[in-house]
């Protein structure tokens, strides 16, 4: 059973950073390439970030290049993204999912909420 569980979200200003993870199971981590995705109030999900299995690539969506980072510790089973320099229009749920450029909310995931906010 395939589980991914994020964690790390909250409410910071503006500037502000925070770093989110996601601790998976249930399948072979170092078999998949992992993304980010988000979806805020109103909107549709939305890709932002991809990593290969072995890291050997990472790629950005343009609204995040430069101020997000994403990596894995394949060691953990777990996918981080350090989120620098945090802008209202971030506000969004935050998930993990299984794959190179997901675009769609995985099934069962719960996500974690980031707020930025003055």
């Amino acid at each position: 059973q395939v589980q991914l569980v994020e964690s790390g979200g909250g409410t910071v200003q503006p500037g502000g950073s925070l770093r989110l993870s996601c601790v998976v199971s249930g399948f072979i981590f170092t078999g998949y390439a992992m993304s980010w995705v988000r979806q805020a109030p109103g909107k549709g999900p939305e890709w932002v970030s991809s990593i290969a299995p072995l890291s050997t690539d990472t790629y950005y969506d343009d609204s995040v290049r430069g101020r997000f980072t994403i990596t894995r510790d394949n060691s953990k089973n777990t996918l981080y993204l350090q989120m620098n320099n945090l802008k209202p229009e971030d506000t969004a749920r935050y998930y993990c999912a299984r794959g190179l450029r997901v675009s769609e909310l995985p099934s069962g995931g719960r996500g974690t909420q980031v707020n930025v906010s003055s």
